[in-house]
């Protein structure tokens, strides 16, 4: 049987096709998108699951012009071979390639760039207000969410306000009981009821928001998908569709485990086993010395809580849920309110440890400013993923936390140099702060496999001197300082070039370590894996110029540009912080 999918490249030679050849279609797509995610690695099973309804929504509205946009992205997969990108798909999340994610200027198809979710109504809405301005009144609107992105409280923000509007506006609630985890909530337990057909108060939330809901329907009936949306096409003022759908839907290992299955890595496309990496004796990712180190504490601490916005296995929180449940917390998509909820937490004695990833955290500004430090609640921030990520590229870098950290008063910055560090700075910021704390560290594994050593109680205002070596002064902060040492025991002529000083605490400073390098240095290099603008060199230059002390310096880090998907080497490179370029840098002096 000839492939219908090797005949369309957009969605109107979709819509050339007859109805009932898209069960065909919808089959092919499936096998597409194993086919390649198998062997490229990516986001497989929230693709799966709408592969229905990416049809559906193609063959029914005229795309481009009728406005679709997809909360978070990590089901556009579909969407992406159906809208002129299926030759280049091979390419995705690769350097130079396609984004895993919808980006407005890869495509005239990606209504909205997405990545962090729960934005996808308001934007959505702002278009169908937009088209009501400019006087389209025939132009669709469409956004997509999942059940586990409805619950965060900006998604409610659009509810609302779409509510009151005339927009031409319609929402698609893709309802599959988890997003990264399983879906966590009291909203989550109400569409369990709905999708059951047993809701006791006898009412819909979303009607009294003013929305012509429909649904539950099934999101792989195909037929009555079509049927559905062009229904709601003819309809206008405020929609919305509840969908169930099966996440991971069409490979058995995807379905029977979602979570592990959202980004598997390489798997066999035929049996759907996923490919055994050997891991023994490997140095521990980060976020397994977090959780497992935050268990050791808990252990001994009963005054010690976890929170995570919805990120129990990516952050290792797991761990403490798994041993001591009633201490930790998954909140949901909803950054603002664990923050909040953190600090409220603090105020009656807790030792609260807030894991949010660093690129997630810029979610909850206010809440960080306002109702932490401003209230000086030593609450103990973990950003995991603190630094350039990877092939998730733009939307997840975690290149600006020390930046927009750094100008809050009260707030203590720590960067860890390896695995003991981490650990240390966990068990001294348990033992009692009397300011708020943001410890960073990155994706990955660090360096040390015999990593779980006694605890020793850090002082965080004081620096550490590496190496001492010549008048060429090296100041890293972070793991980044590992590949400095590197460089430096590799390298006997750099080695008598430079002295290389490593700052854990970004803020404060160690000024009495700052003060002895400009008195006993000819130069000074400042080294981050993070914003160049409003950072850790920032940081130190600032000081400097303060004390009114001249200083000859460069600093290297992320440079003033989004720094796009590719592999954290191929990032590094780019920002000229990669080891052979800091190679170069040295041998310059």
């Amino acid at each position: 049987m000839s492939k219908l999918l090797d005949t369309i490249d957009s969605p109107a030679e979709l819509r050339a096709l007859q109805e009932n050849q898209l069960i065909q279609v919808a089959q092919e797509l499936r096998e597409f998108i194993i086919d390649i995610v198998s062997t490229k690695e990516g986001h497989l099973g929230a693709s799966l699951g709408v592969v229905e309804l990416t049809i559906a929504l193609h063959y029914v509205f005229n795309t481009p012009d009728d406005q679709l946009v997809w909360d978070v992205g990590h089901q556009a997969y579909g969407h992406k071979l159906l809208t002129e990108r299926k030759s280049r798909f091979h390419t995705n999340r690769q350097l130079d390639g396609i984004s895993g994610f919808p980006k407005r200027a890869e495509s005239i198809y990606d209504a909205f760039g997405v990545g962090h979710s729960s934005t996808a109504i308001s934007a959505a809405l702002g278009m169908a207000l937009a088209s009501i301005i400019n006087k389209n009144f025939d132009k669709q609107h469409i956004a997509v969410v999942g059940d586990a992105s409805i619950a965060s409280g900006m998604a409610f923000e659009g509810l609302n306000h779409a509510g009151v509007t005339d927009a031409n506006l319609l929402v698609i609630l893709n309802d599959n009981a988890i997003g990264i985890d399983p879906s966590v909530g009291a909203l989550k337990q109400y569409l369990t009821q709905v999708k059951n057909g047993n809701n006791p108060r006898q009412n819909n939330m979303i009607k009294s928001l003013n929305f012509d809901y429909t649904g539950p329907i099934d999101g792989h009936d195909l037929p009555k998908l079509i049927s559905e949306l062009k229904r709601l096409k003819d309809i206008k003022g405020p929609k919305f569709l509840h969908i169930i759908t099966t996440k991971g839907k069409g490979l058995k290992q995807a379905e029977a485990n979602q979570v592990l299955y959202h980004a598997p890595g390489k798997f066999d496309k035929v049996t759907g086993e996923i490919l055994p990496k050997d891991e023994q004796n490997l140095p521990p990712k980060f976020q397994d010395v977090f959780g497992l180190t935050l268990v050791e504490l808990a252990n001994q601490n009963d005054k010690i809580v976890g929170i995570t916005p919805a990120m129990p296995t990516g952050s290792s929180m797991k761990y403490l849920m798994e041993s001591h449940p009633e201490r930790a917390f998954d909140v949901g998509i909803a950054e603002q309110h664990a923050v909040t909820l953190a600090a409220g937490m603090a105020t009656q004695g807790l030792q609260v440890f807030c894991n949010i990833y660093s690129t997630f955290m810029q979610r909850a500004y206010d809440q960080i400013i306002h109702d932490v430090a401003l209230q000086n609640l030593p609450v103990i921030f973990c950003l995991d993923r603190a630094g350039l990520v990877g092939e998730d590229g733009a939307t997840h870098q975690g290149v600006f936390d020390i930046s927009y950290l750094n100008c809050i008063p009260n707030m203590i910055i720590y960067a860890p140099l390896d695995e003991f560090e981490l650990r240390d700075i966990m068990y001294t910021a348990q033992l009692g702060m009397e300011h708020p704390i943001a410890i960073r560290y990155p994706r990955g594994r660090g360096r040390n496999v015999n990593w779980q050593k006694s605890f020793e109680k850090v002082d965080i205002t004081k620096a550490k001197t590496l190496f001492n070596g010549g008048s060429i002064a090296v100041i890293s902060t972070g793991v980044i300082g590992n590949d400095i040492q590197d460089i430096i025991l590799e390298d006997s002529e750099i080695a008598q070039k430079i002295s290389h000083y490593h700052f854990s605490t970004i803020k404060p400073l160690d000024a009495n370590l700052l003060d002895y390098i400009a008195e006993n240095s000819d130069y000074v290099v400042t080294i981050e894996e993070g914003s160049i603008i409003g950072g850790f060199g920032s940081h130190i230059s600032t000081y400097y110029n303060m004390k009114g002390m001249n200083v000859k310096m460069n600093h290297f880090g992320i440079p003033d540009v989004f720094i796009e998907h590719g592999n954290v080497k191929e990032q590094s490179k780019q920002c000229g912080i990669d080891v052979n370029t800091l190679k170069k840098v040295f041998k310059s002096f």
